[in-house]
């Protein structure tokens, strides 16, 4: 159930923000791996852009479970 109360724009903005800048690391990490791994074994465009999306998903995932815990530690309201 959710918590009522004021909303805590502190904690809002720290997750905001961490959700912008560790998004940011994981969709780069994500399209950089697909480029480089297609890169390393000559693979083609069409494949480098399938790795490049599947690890894009894949990083889209762990976002949202860092956000989700990190919502957990640092809560908006209460």
């Amino acid at each position: 159930m959710a918590k009522s109360g004021p909303i805590k724009f502190k904690n809002l903005l720290t997750l905001v923000s961490v959700g912008i800048l560790v998004g940011t690391e994981f969709i780069g990490v994500a399209i950089a791996a697909g480029w480089a791994i297609s890169g390393l074994f000559q693979l083609g465009n069409t494949i480098a852009l399938v790795l490049m999306a599947a690890f894009g998903l894949v990083s889209l995932y762990a976002l949202f479970e860092f956000m989700k815990r990190a919502i957990s530690l640092e809560p908006v309201r209460g």
